[in-house]
């Protein structure tokens, strides 16, 4: 059932399914091709099909009989489509309100739903790396774009603290340690030095798997050091999250499972799921060439089993809709696998079994691609670059000599943390622009650029908007002070006018008195309000699909369109913004201000910051 996002989306479905005696929401509207068409179009063939006849004589007779009213201002048949224009002024008005109050997108879709999202989750004791970043940042927008359509979001970290390799580490430190001060380039060292020495010494495999039975056990002192390793990794994960803004609901780590492992195997077991395979404890799996490995020969659990109990956990813990697992592409195999036998085991929020078919339930992986470097700048700045903070160090510097140079006037703080902001901004576009599944090569000139397809194009756009409303502050004050009393007069109100748009940009409450938006009549400004209408379902698909580049395609095109309207004025004085008619000025400043609001909402869903200069 369609569900209609906008009152003029609505309005539009009303007026058809009045005059076919069918619901509104039964009724799907669509963007016709070409503009010239109409804003909206209905198709007619479930209609016609009731009726038995056909869909074109259909829209014929329903666009006959729709009455402009409201919203709509006409309607017309177009082949098996009923295509209708809404009231433009009345358009613009819902549109700039709902941009500028920040309602836009519809905050009730997701209403009664929780969302777990599990993202990031990086192993202890090794570097949050670069190539971590994706995931990172996937999952950051993710639990925007759903905690923004108001469903209730649970972000989950789900540490790697367990399993064989932490057991190398401890073997390593109990060999060449201790290792002071404390940090993970130490422990990182330490386990790349145990790994080449094994090559030689192949019995240190055995240490680290008697080290690792030491920790399951419980021993005190492994489990001890084991701590101030996850204690020590912790506190560096922690400043990269706080560089991008991230906070979990939960952070829990594999370990947290171990006790809840016993009862796993046991309910696995009485079910009959369980069997041995080369010695190890398995389940055999319908339609899968290899089985779920769940418990090595000599006893150590594997991850698998702990996935089980964390699902499980989640599952009792927060009933949730769907639980997302943003997770590399290489790791599709372990996911399938799991979800069948969480559905083997009687779990249906996992799944079910028609026979050997299984039928997903509410788990899904989140799979994404590699990131390949490219280009000879990116290959010398970040060829030998390990931590993802270092990244961000390069990319604000790469940033620092353009924002320098446009604003001369600006403290060398102020300069930093906008080269800050859109350095960080350039690295998580570039990750979120693709499709998920695409590996994205990146390339430091193409993603720091403010005119392609990048981020800081999107923060140059929303800077621009704010830069427009600042220069006819300036303008109108120079009226007031400078022009004949009746201009002044009239500057004097547009101040105000203005001032009410700047206050509703800092999301104070939004006041249009006086701004008459029926004064937009060019259509390179209805094109710009065409695309704010397109928001609500962007974001919607976004999140129906966990597709977060969606958004960033919106947002380029919405740049695109309000970079056209604006450069119009370049060629035709009476198209500009800052316009000698104040009232039209007025209304285009609420334009202005309503695509800066859209941008800077856009932006955030993705998790990257908005300037207002740059």
């Amino acid at each position: 059932m369609p569900l209609h996002h906008t009152p003029l989306h609505l309005a539009a479905a009303e007026a058809v399914a009045a005059q076919a005696n069918c619901l509104a929401a039964d009724l799907k509207v669509d963007t016709p091709p070409r503009p010239e068409l109409g804003d909206f179009a209905i198709g007619c063939f479930a209609i016609a099909k009731a009726r038995g006849v056909a869909p074109t004589q259909v829209a014929q007779e329903l666009a006959a009989k729709i009455v402009p009213a409201g919203l709509i201002a006409s309607a017309t048949a177009a082949g098996p489509f009923v295509n209708l224009k809404v009231d433009r002024a009345a358009a613009f008005r819902w549109l700039v309100d709902a941009a500028l109050t920040r309602t836009l997108v519809p905050a009730t879709y997701g209403e009664g739903k929780t969302i777990c999202i599990d993202y990031s989750s990086p192993n202890i004791s090794k570097h949050l790396a670069y190539h971590h970043i994706r995931g990172t940042v996937t999952g950051h927008a993710l639990v925007h774009i759903f905690r923004a359509l108001g469903h209730h979001v649970v972000g989950i970290n789900f540490l790697g603290d367990w399993g064989t390799t932490h057991g190398m580490l401890l073997a390593a430190w109990n060999k060449w340690g201790p290792v002071e001060p404390l940090d993970i380039a130490g422990l990182n060292a330490l386990y790349v030095k145990f790994n080449e020495t094994m090559k030689t010494h192949p019995e240190l495999e055995g240490d680290g798997r008697a080290w690792f039975k030491r920790l399951e056990d419980g021993d005190p002192d492994a489990r001890a050091l084991w701590q101030r390793f996850k204690d020590v990794s912790w506190a560096e994960f922690e400043e990269v999250y706080k560089i991008l803004g991230i906070t979990f609901e939960e952070v829990r780590g594999e370990s947290a499972y171990e006790p809840a492992l016993a009862g796993v195997f046991k309910s696995l077991s009485d079910k009959g799921l369980v069997s041995t395979s080369e010695g190890a404890q398995v389940i055999q799996l319908p339609g899968e060439k290899t089985p779920l490995l769940l418990r090595k020969g000599d006893g150590s659990t594997l991850y698998a089993t702990r996935d089980i109990a964390a699902a499980e956990y989640h599952w009792d813990t927060y009933q949730f809709a769907r639980k997302l697992y943003v997770v590399g592409r290489e790791q599709g195999l372990h996911f399938r696998q799991l979800y069948k036998a969480l559905a083997l085991a009687g779990h249906t929020w996992a799944g079910t079994w028609n026979g050997d078919k299984y039928i997903p339930g509410r788990l899904q992986h989140v799979s994404y691609g590699h990131i390949r470097l490219g280009g000879k700048k990116t290959a010398t700045r970040l060829g030998n670059v390990v931590l993802m903070k270092r990244v961000f160090d390069i990319m604000q510097e790469e940033q620092l000599p353009r924002i320098v140079e446009k604003n001369p006037e600006r403290s060398a703080a102020e300069v930093d943390q906008v080269a800050r902001t859109v350095g960080i901004g350039a690295v998580v576009f570039a990750n979120l622009a693709s499709q998920r599944e695409k590996d994205v090569d990146f390339d430091i000139e193409k993603v720091t650029s403010t005119e392609g397809d990048s981020g800081p194009y999107l923060q140059y756009v929303h800077a621009r908007c704010a830069s427009i409303i600042r220069k006819a502050v300036t303008t109108l004050a120079d009226q007031v002070a400078t022009g004949d009393a009746q201009r002044a007069a009239h500057a004097k109100l547009v101040q105000r006018r203005l001032a009410a748009l700047e206050a509703a940009l800092e999301h104070r409450p939004v006041d249009l008195e006086g701004i008459d938006l029926g004064r937009l009549t060019h259509d390179a400004e209805w094109a710009v309000a065409r695309r704010l209408m397109e928001l609500p379902d962007v974001v919607v698909r976004a999140a129906d699909a966990a597709e977060p580049h969606l958004v960033c395609h919106y947002l380029l095109q919405l740049a695109g369109e309000f970079s056209y309207w604006y450069t119009q004025g370049n060629g035709d004085k009476s198209l500009r913004v800052i316009s000698d008619d104040l009232d039209v000025m007025s209304a285009r400043l609420a334009l202005t201000a309503a695509v800066q609001a859209a941008m800077a909402t856009g932006l955030g869903l993705l998790g990257i910051g908005a300037p207002d200069w740059m």
